[in-house]
């Protein structure tokens, strides 16, 4: 009641308080419409796309930061004689580091928006580029995470008694260091597997990989787990000290183009030849297929059957498998109404005759009503 009653004795200072801090969240808003409105027009203007990405990013943290700029002039000059004094500074101090830590946090997303879009991994070759973006992952989010602590820690420092419980805290760092790092020993571990990642990259974001039995494509690499977007749209999450620890098939690590196998299991009396002449035919006018390799070879024998390979090469997997389905279908179309009598068979060879007079064979029955019974099976 005491500080309602102060309020109502001394109700003029305090109007023109409010008049001073509503005048510079206004003057604040301002600004920052102000410069808005000239990265729009710019953005509009230029098809600037760091424009677009500060609009879209930075808006809600300007709308926070100019105002309580804007505030950090007013405040001081101002009479709070009704407050302890430091309160407001402190208040307004803290507000300052907020917001500023805002904007910095949202300027790191700016620049990983413009890293993203000047790196992008919708291309044939775009080795470099997926490199730049899983560095870019790891950079963004340990940049996010320093500015937090930092931010964190600067406004911590400015209560007197956590100032004073920080040398006790920096005593005893040694012994809880310790102790969370035992507690923390598997985070800790794919924390540094992720660092290890970023850098050495094994894998890198939309690489190729056979992991678990499973074909797909690094979707994201995060600081303590990876998604694998499987071919049906599954996705696959491993964590990161997996891809440190297990074998895995990356069919991108250096580059994205392939080898396409097809085997065929046929007939002895296929003509190869044709086959191959087939095969060439098929892939020469093909956009799935890089002009590169395209071939046809026995590559085993067996006592019913041969094994043809033919083999075929794309700049890609996913258009490796296309062609190796495409080929597969008109290669064995080809045969079925070309060499019909190549495709495989399986062959018995019946020891015996009916000739006029002679004995009917064993299997054969004796009477029109016994049943017949098969030969034996030949070696």
């Amino acid at each position: 009641m005491a500080f309602l009653n102060n309020i109502q004795d001394n109700w003029e200072p305090v109007l023109i308080n409010l008049a001073y801090i509503g005048g510079a969240i206004v003057a604040g808003l301002i600004v920052k419409l102000i410069i808005f409105a000239v990265i729009r027009g710019y953005a509009k203007k230029k098809g600037n796309f760091l424009a677009e990405s500060i609009l879209n990013r930075m808006n809600t943290p300007a709308i926070i930061f100019f105002p309580v700029l804007f505030l950090s002039f007013v405040i001081p000059t101002l009479d709070f004689t009704l407050l302890e004094e430091g309160t407001v500074d402190l208040i307004m101090e803290i507000a300052d580091i907020a917001a500023f830590t805002y904007l910095l946090v949202k300027g790191v997303y700016v620049f990983d928006d413009v890293v993203r879009h000047t790196h992008q991994v919708d291309k044939t070759d775009n080795f470099r580029n997926r490199k730049v973006l899983t560095q870019m992952t790891y950079i963004k989010r340990i940049m996010i995470i320093t500015i937090t602590l930092v931010a964190l820690a600067v406004i911590l420092m400015n209560f007197d008694n956590v100032r004073k419980i920080g040398t006790g805290i920096i005593t005893s760092a040694g012994v809880a260091g310790i102790i969370v790092g035992f507690a923390a020993q598997k985070t800790i571990a794919n924390l540094l597997a992720g660092l290890q990642i970023a850098f050495t990259q094994p894998i890198r974001i939309d690489d190729v990989l056979v992991v678990e039995g499973e074909w797909g494509r690094v979707e994201e690499i995060n600081l303590t787990y990876v998604v694998v977007k499987i071919w049906d749209k599954r996705r696959l999450v491993l964590p990161i000290q997996y891809f440190i620890e297990k074998p895995f098939q990356n069919w991108t690590r250096r580059s994205s183009d392939i080898l396409g196998t097809i085997y065929l299991y046929l007939d002895y009396t296929v003509p190869v030849e044709e086959l191959r002449d087939k095969l060439n035919s098929i892939v020469k006018d093909n956009p799935l297929w890089d002009g590169q390799v395209a071939g046809v070879q026995v590559t085993n024998t067996t006592e019913t059957n041969i094994e043809v390979r033919a083999l075929i090469s794309a700049t890609d997997s996913g258009k490796a498998w296309d062609l190796r389905c495409e080929v597969r279908e008109k290669l064995v179309d080809f045969l079925q109404k070309n060499y019909p009598h190549s495709l495989p068979k399986t062959r018995a060879e019946v020891d015996g005759s009916l000739q006029e007079g002679g004995d009917k064979p064993k299997w054969m029955p004796d009477t029109d009503n016994e049943p017949a019974k098969l030969p034996p099976p030949t070696s």
